[in-house]
């Protein structure tokens, strides 16, 4: 699949025909073609009408000789049995579903977690497109058959690494506070050392995607960096200094580092030139355990 193909899950949703004008009772769109002759992953939007109380849920499916479903989203109320499109609350009620189903893949796992009221904006459309993104790399690693796996994966990585998507996630950090940032990072580089692990196991390499998770923003006279690391994408020292003892390896592979790099800065405009004055304000790293000991 070309890298230049991003699916835009929200422009599709937004501009899908009234449910009235249907021929079908459900349309898909696709998420994940490494080539235009094989298997590939699908979007797929469900109309559920039953004599009372119609519903739509959505889909990822693997779009095999015999289709195989990977995620089915919670079902979203019509209001109506003529309602013609979902409306803002059912959207934000959507995104929010796709946070809580990334969540759970996560070491911290929980039922529900409850979010603040939002409104959609001009940015909105990006952080949804991310958030969705982001649970097609999760189901990818955890739900896809091999094949597909193998070859979306890269994929993904590549839109998830994207600049825009790192711009989109400091938007995205924003609406999750600072509690619900590091589940989420953490979610992730869980998922991200699965993926690595597999991958030695297999004998291959795997180019740590961490510049994902890291992501710099400036305010009041200090320039922040985050950082998030999965402890297995990092280089060794001493690559053949390990240890045999199974239950301490497996606890140096799921860790993850998490460092704040503060760094306060004034900037001096002189007659020709502009001189920027930056001093070391805090350095802060943890390392944080991704998995409990089995």
């Amino acid at each position: 699949m070309a890298s230049s193909f991003v699916p835009d899950v929200w422009g599709w949703i937004t501009s899908l025909p009234p449910f009235t004008q249907w021929n079908t009772n459900s349309m898909s769109l696709c998420i994940c073609a490494p080539t235009s002759t094989q298997s590939s992953m699908n979007l797929s939007i469900i109309k559920n009408s039953p004599t009372k109380n119609p519903y739509i849920t959505f889909s990822i499916f693997a779009d095999l000789h015999v289709p195989i479903s990977l995620w089915t989203s919670a079902p979203i109320p019509l209001k109506t049995k003529t309602q013609q499109s979902l409306d803002e609350d059912d959207l934000v009620g959507l995104f929010f579903d796709i946070i809580n189903v990334v969540l759970n893949y996560g070491p911290n796992k929980k039922s529900s977690l409850r979010f603040p009221p939002i409104q959609i904006s001009e940015n909105f459309k990006d952080v949804f497109n991310l958030v969705f993104l982001t649970l097609v790399f999760l189901i990818c690693i955890y739900e896809s058959p091999n094949d597909l796996r193998r070859r979306c994966v890269d994929y993904l990585k590549t839109q998830l690494t994207s600049s825009k998507s790192k711009e989109t996630s400091k938007l995205l950090v924003r609406i999750l506070g600072s509690n619900l940032e590091e589940q989420w990072m953490r979610t992730l580089n869980l998922a991200v050392t699965n993926w690595i692990i597999e991958l030695q196991s297999l004998n291959r390499s795997f180019k740590a995607i961490t510049p994902l998770f890291s992501y710099a923003v400036s305010a009041s006279s200090l320039w922040k960096v985050q950082l998030y690391c999965p402890v297995v994408a990092m280089s060794m020292v001493d690559p053949n200094s390990t240890t045999q003892d199974e239950r301490l390896l497996f606890s140096l592979k799921y860790q993850q580092l998490e460092s704040v790099i503060q760094l306060a800065y004034k900037v001096i405009f002189r007659e020709n030139s502009i001189d920027v004055m930056v001093n070391v304000d805090n350095i802060r790293c943890d390392v944080t355990p991704l998995a409990s000991e089995p």
